[in-house]
């Protein structure tokens, strides 16, 4: 199992409970679960690494857990519990200097925990309803959190006592009616103190909280379908986006316009995220397959399906094999049990046989006609 673990370049979560890695050079993905037997309270719902050295993965699940899983040894080496089940699912996970960890669930308990406590060092209220926490890949005590009707609000973990900025709502549209807000991802656009936001009603906002003005800076839509996650390339001046129809886009984030889209996904997507050297996209969600773009001439690079819905994914800074030619499915090789549940359900289900095929109104009209000459013939003889 280490030397599999050591080979994978991107790392996903399903609604299985597998953590599966994924190696681009061989074309496999390889499934790592702690369990003989997996439910639905295991769902991996967040991944982020755990030291710089990307030799640990921080793996949240739904029940409220944390698993520390080695890449080296290729197996969990470590669980502790970072909330209840009463408070959602983890919205957020993150890495803090000094063995420290981020913590953030649907319900807007935003905790700091360290390694030699269970009990929270910090906890904060970030609302009810939040949809994702993301952290500041430069200050690494700041952090973004928004949800349903939950605008965006900035963090700083050295002063929790509130915000350092709170977004303001949008202007009321024409007929002075309140226009809701739905923040489902965020992220910190490198080079700036600006953040950018997707919504759950086809936007996006840039914010500048150096700027006196809360609203955002740059609005613009894109699609007509929730937009569900985003991704910022090293590159800056973009943005991806993706839609809960499987619409990917690149966004021009000077003008508000659509530079691109890629093309390929069949289903909702849950993740995206660009690699940190090399102009390639990756994705994930409904449809079961991990895909990476290039992000120049938005080919496709490669495919590889999982047989699990997946909910989040992980790039190693590494640098990930050069796509060549047409991108093929990759080979699954099974290293966990319970991955999958449709097979079961298909079996158990009761055979029906195909019934007789139901004759045609135009079928029964001519046998009618017929009965009807019979008898006036009869009544003639």
């Amino acid at each position: 199992m280490g030397d599999s673990s050591r080979l994978c370049s991107v790392w996903l979560g399903s609604e299985t409970g597998i953590l599966k890695g994924v190696s681009l050079a061989r074309k496999q993905a390889f499934n790592f679960c702690n369990t003989s037997h997996l439910s639905r309270d295991q769902e991996v719902r967040a991944l982020c690494w755990g030291d710089p050295d990307e030799s640990e993965l921080l793996v949240g699940s739904v029940d409220g857990t944390v698993k520390t899983f080695s890449t080296e040894k290729g197996a969990f080496t470590e669980s502790r519990a970072c909330g209840q089940p009463a408070d959602g699912c983890f919205a957020g996970l993150a890495p803090l200097g000094g063995s420290g960890l981020v913590t953030c669930a649907e319900s807007g308990a935003l905790r700091v925990w360290r390694e030699d406590s269970s009990e929270p060092v910090a906890e904060l209220n970030a609302g009810k309803h939040v949809s994702r926490m993301r952290q500041s890949p430069v200050h690494r005590h700041r952090v973004a959190t928004g949800g349903k009707d939950n605008g965006l609000k900035l963090w700083d973990l050295q002063n929790p006592q509130s915000p350092v900025f709170t977004a303001k709502n949008l202007r009321d549209d024409w007929l002075d009616l309140r226009r809701p807000q739905w923040v489902r991802d965020v992220a910190f656009i490198p080079g700036s103190e600006q953040v950018v936001t997707c919504t759950g009603y086809h936007q996006v906002h840039v914010f500048d909280p150096a700027s006196p003005q809360r609203r955002p800076v740059l609005e613009f839509e894109y699609g007509e379908y929730p937009l569900t996650a985003l991704a910022l390339p090293a590159s800056g001046g973009v943005v991806v986006v993706g839609n809960t129809q499987g619409h990917v886009a690149v966004l021009d984030l000077r003008k508000g316009v659509v530079r691109g889209c890629l093309k390929g996904l069949a289903g909702g997507v849950r993740a995206l995220q660009c690699h940190a050297s090399r102009p390639v996209v990756a994705s994930c969600g409904l449809d079961r397959f991990l895909r990476l773009h290039s992000l120049e001439d938005r080919t496709l690079l490669h495919k590889v399906y999982l047989k699990s819905r997946l909910n989040c994914l992980l790039l190693s800074s590494r640098d990930l094999q050069e796509g060549g030619g047409p991108a093929g499915e990759g080979e699954v090789k099974e290293e966990g049990e319970g991955e999958e549940e449709d097979d079961e359900v298909w079996e158990s289900m009761e055979r029906v046989e195909e019934k007789t095929k139901r004759k045609t109104t135009t079928e029964e009209e001519e046998q009618e006609e017929e009965e009807l000459q019979k008898k006036r013939k009869k009544k003639k003889d």
